[in-house]
């Protein structure tokens, strides 16, 4: 008798071949690691559950309804019931569903992994008649691991592993072609980007003798072995190009498989993916985050990005910050897929200090993790670096950059002016009308919104505008800058992050170092004019709407006090001390993410998978997305008719903003609620062509807070 896993008309997989195939990927994908042996081991037995009588009949057109991923589960578990056996069936008894919290041993809940050690299952012993000499591989030992917070690391890992595995061997028996690959190997990517260099070799001006300086520390420190990296770099050094150099020739150099370079704003993504693309190929650089859709056409370029994104099977792949800690710690196999091509691969991750605090020390855990057990590289590249060293021990922290003190004073191109103190919204506005050309940054939308209002011809940019009129905007203050006409920009702190502008001039309302910092890096950001005429001005407001960072200002305002300079590399190390020890250490955890997978694995190996990953977000979303369709009548009627792909919402991310809740709730009336996914606005009225959405309609311009 034929054991049947798959069938698609008069093809057939037998339940032996799929178990196989599901190892031999499994086992390759662990290798990295030195898992390898124990991957085969879970995938061998994964499905043994389609070896009863009734899964027999399932496949073969029964309604019976089947749990064919306990039986393994059970089986590994009863074979050892060590800690290997529990790893074995966490991944087990999750590969369909995700993976469960372990629950109570003497009481678990239906669905939790003691329960389903617990189930009964329909007899499977069939499996005894084809997997005979595999059996002995149960008595492989298992790895060595010290805290709960590892365990459940390396249970992810084994489970990234089998899933995809799984996913793989599945589609290559109903596609009937051979697993996908894409695109270039990382030595043909760094022969290509080190070809690019050589335009650096000659450097002429000072601020480009510079770069290079910093571009041959990268090549320089690339030589050496895996491990942890810092790349203090000040903002115009080239940080870019010069991280991406140290990860290819890194990654060529210790024979790694991919660079992953994690970025915390869409918006530097796109940025830094377009300098990457220009360089090495847009079919070539993988993006994955939030507002890039691949076109699900096979015979579409684009279909190949769109598989690749399952499991970052590419070379260089630019992601969020988000996605990938957030992946990091989820319980889902759509999510889990990816985790084992992040082993073996060169991490950059760019403005490293945005990490949000609540999250810290998981994060830093997992980075810990991947540089000490799964072969990684990481280099934490900012500006601003946040002086983690004691949350990385015992991880030793090299410093990339020969002098990164020297190079803060050469890149020196403002001064900070602290002198203004509090200021009413009409005295900030009569002291910006004074300036041709002028960047004001403000905390808050509302005072974005009211300074726009207020100062005749000023430009607005905020997240109350949809991303294609952003872009408009942005390319007409760029025009206006290089022409030498008035500009008057009002911005949020959107305009930090990476956007390419230099204004003579900017103000900064009192927040973060990081952030004045970086509001900085728009000020006179190539050098055109002398330091003593590019002036950054540190201002308050006499508003409330400070609070949500208050700590982050208090911190500020103690690094301004004991230092000359609050640009200074001691300006910031104090920063970001201080604002740790306002927050306290407890809150850089604030959902004990570690102390419940440490607590987990002495409490019957009870690890919290389901519990954390529902509660692991760095963004919060308490917000509502609205698509902008006043100038799109047809798009919005495909909405209205039901389309709904991904082609339609890629389109729909250039008209997408989002609102509070609570913003919404008090507007819902004025927006057209298609469904739970779509809500338009298509009133005109309703949509200000300097300021964005009205979200208050008194004094004929929104608030937004």
């Amino acid at each position: 008798m034929s054991y049947l896993a798959h069938k698609d008309f008069n093809r057939e997989q037998t339940v032996y071949d799929h178990l196989t195939g599901t190892a031999k990927h499994a086992e390759s994908f662990a290798n990295p690691f030195g898992a390898g042996n124990f991957a085969k081991i879970v995938a061998l037995f994964h499905d043994i559950g389609k070896y009863s009588d009734n899964f027999q009949k399932r496949i073969n057109g029964s309604k019976i309804q089947v749990d064919h991923s306990t039986a393994g589960a059970k089986l590994l578990y009863e074979y050892n019931k060590n800690g290997l056996g529990f790893i074995a069936a966490y991944c087990i008894a999750g590969h369909h569903g995700g993976l469960p919290d372990g629950g109570s041993q003497s009481q678990p809940c239906e669905g939790e992994l003691h329960a389903r050690l617990k189930k009964d299952v329909e007899d499977f012993s069939a499996y005894l008649l084809e997997l005979k000499t595999e059996r002995a591989l149960l008595n492989e030992p298992g790895p060595s691991i010290t805290s709960g917070f590892q365990v459940s690391f390396f249970i992810r890992m084994i489970y990234s592993c089998l899933v995809d595995a799984d996913w793989l061997d599945t589609e290559q028996f109903f596609s009937g072609k051979k697993p996908r690959g894409l695109l270039k190997t990382i030595p043909a990517l760094w022969d290509r980007f080190s070809k690019e260099l050589t335009k650096f070799s000659h450097p002429k001006s000072k601020l480009n003798l510079l770069r290079t300086e910093i571009l041959n520390n990268c090549l320089d420190s690339a030589e050496r072995e895996p491990g942890l990296f810092t790349l203090t770099a000040p903002t115009g050094s080239g940080k870019t190009i010069s991280s991406m150099a140290f990860a290819l020739k890194h990654a060529v150099k210790q024979k790694m498989c991919r660079v992953i370079y994690v970025v915390p704003y869409n918006t530097i993504i796109e940025q830094n993916a377009g300098v990457f693309e220009k360089i090495l190929g847009v079919e070539n650089i993988l993006q994955h985050h939030s507002n890039v859709t691949y076109s699900s056409d096979e015979n579409s370029p684009e279909y190949k990005k769109l598989l690749a994104t399952e499991n970052w099977d590419a070379s260089i792949i630019v992601t969020s910050s988000v996605r990938f800690f957030e992946s990091l710690f989820s319980n889902r196999p759509s999510d889990c897929r990816k985790l084992h091509n992040i082993a073996n691969s060169v991490l950059i991750f760019d403005e490293a200090q945005m990490i949000p605090l609540p999250y810290l020390i998981p994060c830093i855990n997992a980075m810990k993790e991947l540089v000490l057990n799964y072969r990684c590289t990481a280099v934490l590249a900012t500006a601003t670096q946040s002086s983690l060293d004691t949350y990385f021990n015992p991880i030793d922290i090299n410093e990339i950059v020969a002098r990164p003190r020297f190079m803060y004073e050469a890149f020196k191109r403002v001064n900070f002016d602290l002198s203004l103190g509090n200021l009413s919204v009409n005295d900030l506005a009569d002291k910006l009308r004074r300036h041709t050309q002028v960047l004001c940054i403000v905390n808050t939308r509302r005072i974005a919104q009211i300074l726009a209002i207020k100062i005749e011809g000023a430009i607005h940019l905020s997240t109350t505008m949809y991303p294609l009129h952003r872009s408009k905007v942005l390319n007409s203050i760029r025009g206006k800058l290089n022409n030498g006409t008035p500009c008057i920009v009002i911005s949020t702190s959107l305009i930090e992050a990476g956007v390419d502008v230099d204004f003579p001039v900017v103000y900064r309302e009192k927040a973060g170092l990081d952030s004045i910092i970086q509001a900085a890096g728009r000020c006179n950001r190539e050098s055109k004019r002398s330091r003593n005429n590019a002036f950054v001005f540190v201002f308050e407001t006499e508003t409330n709407a400070n609070r949500s960072i208050a700590q982050n200002i208090s911190a500020y305002e103690h690094a301004a006090r004991q230092t000359e300079d609050i640009s200074s590399l001691e300006a910031i190390k104090l920063y970001f001390e201080q604002l740790r020890y306002i927050i306290g250490k407890e809150a850089l955890d604030r959902k004990s993410v570690v102390q419940k997978f440490n607590d987990g694995v002495n409490e019957a190996f009870s690890l919290p998978f389901e519990s954390v990953a529902k509660s692991f977000h760095l963004i919060e979303e308490n917000t509502k997305t609205i698509y902008v369709l006043v100038k799109s009548p047809k798009l919005a009627d495909r909405l209205r008719n039901g389309e709904r792909s991904r082609q339609i919402f890629k389109e729909l991310q250039k008209y997408a903003v989002s609102i509070y809740r609570s913003d919404y709730d008090k507007l819902d009336h004025q927006f057209e609620y298609v469904d739970e996914e779509v809500s338009l606005l298509t009133i005109p009225e309703m949509y200000h062509e300097t300021i964005g959405i009205q979200l208050d309609n008194q004094n004929g311009f929104g608030l937004f807070c």
